[in-house]
């Protein structure tokens, strides 16, 4: 999906964008409050202007990826039906230009084509135990990092929040180190069966620390349990692969009054579990706009994933309807006991299966309500037939959730402008297969035409 590129932006532009981006979703906050789930009970669909309703109405999945999310599949060209209104394409064509790029600069290569479970890019004892997603996650963050330690003169580096170096669940701590000696192990059969695959030289076990991480901790007692040779002159490098929620502020923080820590990569996720206030805004310059808030819908909104969805539009599976049943579920929950609003409900497994009433008799007893209520089948029914523009609304949802992620990272970026650092944000990973795809890089003396190296795919 095209975007604006946060590489190399001014400080001027990346301020003037946040201005676009608060003005925007001020005007579409409406949508992006809304809970799907309420779809028939909150009429949603009325919401929006009749002329859209117009647009969408009728629109199958398929469609909807490639006219409204502009997602076609490949060789496919967007031909509209109908004209549509100027304040929907006003809207998509905005989305598309405010949102920070997700799609790498240089192309990820396809590392599953012969095994959608190994990736050929790394040797089998580093594949053990990790999924194909962080798989990719980690080569490609482990690249980055290697990259700017050495930029920046990095003598170690601390990984927080990952069940290595710093992590404050001790059974993943555990873990991590039992791993660690598997590794170990497996690499030194595979130097004895052939010497020139591994590389020689003496190998450095990471050093695991159970430590709870806070924007509050003294970068002393960050430092301290890390058994720094020479303390004085170390330079760290702080990294977190999608550290959730505060630990990402927190991972600023330190970078900010640590002396000691010299650079930063980290990639955010879960950003409704952020403080709020405290760690949203962090910036002065988007703490003073109008309509700046972010409140908790809004953020758990921006973490979900565009291109996953938009595959399953292409699809057309009736996982879809999903939503819809749940929508319904809500009707009833309602009518039976209108205290309860928004419950959550344990995952129903094998939805496509059922018929609607099933599903709702399922979804009652998951609430702790009769499931033998008596149903008006022809209102589920109603509403089942209504799918298609349960699906439309919240393709429209999702296609300005980006907007709400680009304003988050772009204010961590003016934090760190603001107190005099250098930051930027890259596309590492292939949003196909990691959604939060966004590691902000951040240093305290300017790498100019070096960050651009960051991004680049080793042979």
């Amino acid at each position: 999906m095209p975007g604006v590129s946060a590489h190399g932006l001014s400080r001027e532009k990346r301020r003037q964008l946040a201005v676009d981006l608060t003005r925007v979703l001020a005007l579409y906050r409406s949508i992006l409050d809304a809970y799907i789930i309420e779809f028939f009970t909150d009429s949603l669909w009325g919401t929006l202007p009749h002329s859209w309703q117009e647009a969408l109405d009728g629109l199958n999945p398929p469609q909807l990826a490639t006219l409204l999310l502009g997602m076609p599949r490949e060789g496919e060209e967007i031909r509209y039906r109908s004209v549509w209104p100027l304040t929907l394409l006003a809207l998509k064509s905005t989305a598309c230009a405010l949102a920070f790029t997700r799609t790498p600069r240089f192309h990820t290569p396809s590392e599953f084509l012969e095994n959608p479970s190994q990736s050929s890019r790394l040797t089998a004892p580093f594949r053990k135990h990790v999924k194909p997603k962080k798989q990719h996650e980690i080569r490609r963050l482990g690249e980055l990092v290697k990259k700017l330690s050495d930029l920046t003169g990095c003598t170690q580096v601390v990984d927080v929040g990952s069940g290595q170096s710093l992590e404050g669940n001790k059974r993943l701590v555990k873990r991590a180190q039992h791993l660690d000696q598997e590794l170990l192990q497996a690499l030194d059969k595979m130097e004895k069966r052939n010497p020139k695959v591994v590389q020689s030289g003496p190998r450095h076990r990471p050093h695991h620390v159970v430590q709870w991480v806070s924007p509050t901790t003294l970068c002393e007692e960050l430092l301290l349990p890390l058994e720094m040779p020479g303390q004085s002159s170390a330079r760290l490098l702080l990294t977190g692969l999608h550290a959730c929620g505060d630990l990402s502020v927190a991972l600023l923080r330190h970078f900010c009054c640590c002396p000691e820590v010299v650079a930063l990569a980290s990639v955010g996720c879960c950003y409704m579990k952020l403080s709020d206030p405290g760690s949203y805004p962090l910036s002065q310059w988007i703490a003073g706009l109008p309509g700046h808030e972010l409140p908790y819908r809004l953020r758990e909104g921006a973490c979900h994933a565009l291109e996953d969805y938009a595959e399953r539009l292409q699809k057309a599976g009736p996982g879809l309807q999903t939503h819809c049943f749940r929508a319904a579920l809500e009707t009833v929950i309602r009518q039976v006991c209108p205290e309860l609003r928004r419950p959550g409900v344990q995952g129903i497994p094998r939805v496509h299966e059922l018929k609607i009433e099933e599903y709702v008799q399922q979804g009652l007893q998951r609430v702790g309500l009769d499931p033998q209520l008596p149903l008006d089948l022809a209102a589920l029914q109603a509403h089942q037939a209504q799918e298609n523009r349960v699906v439309a609304f919240f393709s429209l949802a999702l296609l300005l959730a980006p907007l709400v992620e680009t304003l988050i990272l772009l204010d961590r970026m003016l934090y760190l402008q603001e107190q005099g650092f250098y930051a930027e944000l890259l596309p590492i990973f292939s949003p196909e297969l990691s959604p939060r795809n966004l590691v902000l890089v951040a240093t305290k003396t300017p790498l100019g035409q070096a960050f651009a190296t960051l991004e680049t795919e080793d042979c």
